[in-house]
């Protein structure tokens, strides 16, 4: 007869595919109506073994946000890393790599934006701002060292650009079109670059490329 073969896997392996599992339930039934069994019904592991790496299903949560924050953190850093962009050239990318929004999930945002999940939004806006802003001032800085911007508040600049943008477009707090969207991140970047002493043409259309 034949035995069942248990499959063993690496600590970090085993946690990574319950993030990874738990995303895609997530958007496919959103959070709320996603419950731990569905998770482990999916994978195929036993309940000890979930509440191994997660003491409930709001910790899954939290590395998923997390997960999602590094991906685009990473995506940044390549960005900052290459030489043939110019600072205005890498601003503008960099804020394209963070409209990821519409790849999580109709279903898991509204779930999101519930008023009973104001806490969790919160935490989605503290990470990504804390995640964000260092990498903006980093562009900004290099701009600054080659006379391409001017600005006395880096820092303080990109936290009003970027907190604007993340709550504007924020479909719980606001609704509004892809086109009116898309205006608006148009005008945050387009005072981004009055702030930053580059008001030039070139700098406005190179904006309205990515969007």
């Amino acid at each position: 007869m034949d035995k069942k073969v248990r499959i063993v896997k690496k600590h970090n392996e085993r946690k990574q595919e319950i993030i990874n599992t738990a995303l895609k339930i997530f958007i496919h039934k959103g959070y709320e109506k996603t419950s731990v069994n569905d998770i482990l019904n999916e994978i195929g592991i036993a309940k000890g073994t979930f509440y191994h790496y997660f003491k409930a299903k709001e910790e899954v949560l939290d590395a998923v946000i997390a997960d999602t924050t590094e991906t685009i953190v990473n995506k940044i850093e390549k960005i900052i890393a290459d030489n043939s962009l110019n600072p205005e050239d890498k601003l503008l990318k960099a804020f394209s790599e963070m409209r990821v929004a519409p790849d999580m999930g109709e279903k898991f945002l509204s779930d999101i934006h519930k008023p009973e999940n104001v806490l969790m939004h919160q935490k989605i806006l503290t990470s990504s701002m804390k995640a964000f802003v260092p990498l903006m001032v980093e562009i900004v800085e290099e701009g600054i060292e080659q006379g391409k911007f001017t600005s006395q508040y880096p820092k303080e600049y990109m936290e009003i650009v970027l907190c604007s943008a993340i709550v504007l477009l924020d479909d719980g707090i606001f609704e509004r079109t892809e086109e009116e969207k898309v205006k608006l991140l148009a005008a945050l970047i387009s005072s981004l670059g009055k702030m930053l002493g580059s008001e030039n043409v070139s700098f406005y259309n190179k904006i309205m490329k990515i969007l």
